[in-house]
This record gives C-alpha cells, structure tokens and sequence, in this order.
C-alpha cells in the first residue's frame, strides 16, 4: 500500500464551496469551543487595537536545561517570555523574543536555557506593540533529570485521509490520551499535516454514521501557495486537544511527505490535475518555509537549516531525527544500482553521531519504517524493495549505515517510525538477514494518530526483520471512529536504565510493552 493512500480511497461526498471558514454552524463547534481561536491564519491585522496571540502556544526541541517556545500573534508585536520554577511566577526572568511580523506570518519563537534538572518550568508569554499588551498564555514543562523516569510518546500522521477535526467525537482525542500519559516530551514522526488531501463538512461511512469535519478554506483544496500551507498547520490548531498537550509537553517533530504531497521526491513534476503548480521543488520549498514557522522548531540548530538533527535529552538518552524525504533519489521500481534516501552526509553523519553518543539509549526518530514494503504505484516509496535477497536500491545505504555502527560498536540503538498507519513491533537479527553483518536491533512503529488507518504492510526479509506484535484495522482507510488510531509510548528506568516501549491504541490503553535492557549496563 502507498505510505498515505491516494486520496481517491476516501468515501466520496460533495465538496464544499471554499470560503473562509466552512461549517462551524453545521457542525456546531463555535469560536467559545475552540477557545476563541480563528479557524484559519488570518493576514496580519494593523490599526491601534491591541495585538492577539491567535494559536496558543507550543513547546518544542527540549534540552537538559529548557525548550523552545513559540506563538503568534495577529498583527507586529514583540514576543515576551516569563519564566519561573514557582507557579506564581514569584523570581520570574523575562526574556525578550523577536518581534513577530507579517513575514513569518506572526510566528516567532525563543530558546529557553539555564534550568535546572527535573525541574518543573513555568512559561508565560504576551506580545507588546507600543502600550498596546496582548492577553497572556500560559504553559508549562518538566525537563529531564532528577531521579526521575524519562517518559516520551511518539506517533504521527494528522487530519489524513479526509478525516479532521470533529467536534462529534472531542476533535482529535488522542493528543489528549497522549497527554494523559505526562510525558515528558512528544515526538512527531511526520505528516504533522496533510497538505495535500483536502476535507469535506460531511463523510459518510460504511455503517451509516456521518463524519463531520470543521473546514477552513485552506483545507479545502491542496496545498499550492505559502499562504496555504501555513493554513495546513493554523487548521491542526483549531483543536483543544493539540493545544493543551502542546502547552504541556514539548514537542521533537520532523515531517514525511503530506507536508508537501504523497509520496514526493525531489525533482518530481506532479502529474495530478487538482495542481496548478506541478513542480515539486516549489511546493517543497514553501512547505518546507511554513512548517518552519508554525513548528516550535529553530532551523539553525539542524544539521543543515532543514530537519535532521540531534536532541540530547540527558545521560539516558540521545535522539536522532532523521529526513529521508529531500535528499532521496526519485521513486523507482527497485533497481539494482544503489540509491539515496538519506544521502552521504546525514548517512555519515547519523553514523558518527551515534557511535559518539554517551547516552544509555540512542533513539533513530525515523520518518519511514526500514523493513516495510512502501510502494508508490509500481515504484518504492520506502527503504525495502520487497524482492529479499542481497540488499538494493536505498536498501544499500542503509546497510552501509548499520554495517557501520556495527563496526564501530554501537549498541542500545531503537528505531522508532509512524507512516504506514497501524501499530508494529519488528525485531532485526543478522542471522535471518541476507545483508552484510550488523548488531540486532528493533524496530517500533505508531500512528496513525489522527487519520486513516490501514495495514499491515508486507515485511522484506533483507534485513532479517520479525514480525512480534502488529495491530491493524480488518479494512483499508478505517475512521477514527474506528479504534486503530495509535500512539507508542518509551519509558527509560533512571535506575537500572531498562527502556520499555508500550504500544498503546488512541484512548490510551495499552495493546503491547517489551522491556530492553542495554548491553553496556554494568
């Protein structure tokens, strides 16, 4: 199956005409249920009144001693931090951030530094323009240490398929299973949106129910210009549930390929007569500049201003977020001739950073799952190819990349992914493996966390892979309603350093858990 069905698949129903906002009196979700939030990125207002923060705030990239921040406002206005260990704000600094102007449509954002360990940090954050103060927003964050467990949750894939945020079943709930769960950082493993799958105010499913969804006008056709992929992530906002987990916990995210359109490479020309803009590299381009400003991500601290990068999360553990996305070789059926997913200088890199990891666990934030068959049409999407035997294709740079942490002894690796829509434990083992000799490791997959569900995916057996827990749903494209919604769940013991990983369904409740204990312990 493709890594996001074609949007073909989804139940048809009528489109809707396009306008600024659609069907919050059909659906009845109204501005006091969204918390006084606008339902798409408005244009920067001017005039004397005083500035709004319009899409609460968000967390992001935590380290030992902080996070970043981020909001936006309405109209150019300075962003203003407070920060405090009291939840009076008693003791409070005051840091003050950029000013946030119609060229990164309002967004702005600050790095939090000098906290202390297993501390809890309490955020408040207004924008001034001249005497002019806009309301304060409130948020707040643990970061690592202390003696206590580190606990993060992962999944991805949001408002996919054709299914957004409905008001008839709580928005998107299962941010707030997630956050339930007090993690203390969540990792986004892409399709933070769907750019290019448009909603419609009603669905109807299999069983009879309807489906409603809130509609923005940038939700209601694909994704061409700036303006419009911006309104991709001011949509995700709409929900209550986004928004409260985002104000508590920290978010690591990377993107996939709905940032932009399924199943993309670089150089694609588009063949899809919903587009104007047929050139990928453009659309990659703006999408690439939006999910910048509406992420709580700061560009210069990835490798290369994009996406990879590490995050050290203290003693315990190091995550490695990965891009496969703009450095890739374009689909292809699966030749014999060695193909990039990564490229030479991420491959290298994440290689050299891992063996130079001290952390008890090094944790590979994966965009893709390595093992599974991912097609694009009669072409590979994904890593395997599917057809065994000696490794080919993109699967020659990744066993050049686990050949050479296995030289350099890298262990207490875990490869953690989202993508294909269902949930999957799958252990790696040289000596079921066709591929040159590498250190057995797992893999875990999570998701879909808001979108379409599907699976399970066929397993190539270059890298020796095991199926040893999946849950999927019994037919293609099945509705939140449904129950195959996901999200994983990692927890490091500060004691005996053992990692648990709990493969949990969207309510929270837990399907699945294996507990992994490091080979350097002791």
């Amino acid at each position: 199956m493709p890594s996001s069905p074609d949007p073909s698949r989804i139940p048809s129903a009528p489109a809707p005409a396009r306008r600024r906002v659609l069907g919050y009196g059909a659906v009845g979700l109204g501005a006091a249920a969204l918390g006084g939030i606008p339902a798409a990125a408005p244009a920067l207002a001017r005039g004397r009144n005083r500035p709004k923060l319009t899409h609460g705030l968000q967390f992001g990239d935590p380290r030992h001693d902080g996070a970043v921040v981020w909001t936006r406002a309405d109209r150019p206005a300075r962003m203003v931090v407070e920060v405090s260990d009291r939840p009076d704000f008693r003791h409070s600094r005051t840091l003050r951030g950029p000013v946030l102007t119609p060229g990164a449509d309002g967004t702005g954002r600050v790095r939090i530094r000098g906290l202390k360990p297993g501390a809890q940090a309490y955020v408040r954050v207004h924008a001034e323009s001249g005497r002019n103060d806009s309301g304060v927003l409130e948020g707040s964050f643990r970061t690592p240490g202390g003696g206590e467990p580190t606990r993060f949750v992962w999944s991805g894939d949001v408002a996919g398929q054709g299914w957004g945020v409905n008001p008839d079943i709580g928005g998107m709930p299962a941010f707030t299973a997630m956050a339930e769960r007090r993690p203390d950082f969540f990792l986004h493993s892409g399709d933070v949106c769907y750019a290019d799958t448009p909603l419609q105010e009603r669905v109807e499913l299999p069983d009879g129910r309807v489906w409603r969804n809130v509609v923005t006008e940038a939700k209601s056709k694909v994704a061409e210009s700036l303006d419009e992929f911006r309104g991709q992530y001011a949509y995700n906002l709409l929900d209550e549930s986004l928004r409260g987990l985002a104000a508590r916990v920290p978010q690591i995210v990377q993107w996939d390929d709905h940032e932009v359109v399924n199943n993309w490479y670089p150089g694609e020309i588009l063949d899809d007569d919903r587009y104007r803009v047929r050139e990928v590299d453009t659309l990659a381009r703006r999408a690439h500049r939006a999910f910048h400003e509406w992420q709580p991500i700061v560009p210069a601290e990835a490798v290369d201003g994009r996406i990879y990068r590490r995050i050290g999360y203290g003693p315990d553990l190091d995550v490695f977020v990965i891009d496969m996305r703009p450095y890739r070789d374009p689909n292809s059926a699966g030749t014999d001739r060695f193909e990039r997913i990564l490229g030479r200088r991420q491959a290298d890199w994440l290689v050299d950073g891992l063996a130079r990891s001290e952390a008890t666990w090094k944790v590979v934030a994966s965009d893709m799952p390595i093992g599974l068959v991912v097609p694009d049409g009669e072409a590979i999407e994904g890593v395997a190819n599917g057809a065994g035997g000696r490794p080919r294709g993109r699967e020659s740079e990744l066993e050049r990349v686990l050949h050479g942490l296995h030289r350099r002894g890298v262990r207490d690796v875990v490869w953690l992914t989202a993508d294909v829509h269902y949930t999957a434990a799958h252990h790696y083992a040289p000596e079921r493996a066709t591929a040159r000799e590498f250190s057995p490791f797992w893999e875990f997959v999570s998701g879909p966390l808001h979108a379409g569900a599907f699976g399970p995916n066929d397993l190539d057996p270059t890298f020796g892979p095991e199926v040893v827990f999946q849950h999927a749903p019994p037919q293609a494209n099945a509705s939140p309603m449904e129950g195959f919604q996901h999200f994983g769940e990692v927890e490091i013991d500060p004691g005996g350093k053992d990692l648990t990983v709990t493969l949990r369904d969207g309510a929270g409740s837990a399907l699945w858990a294996k507990t992994l204990t490091p080979e350097g312990r002791g």
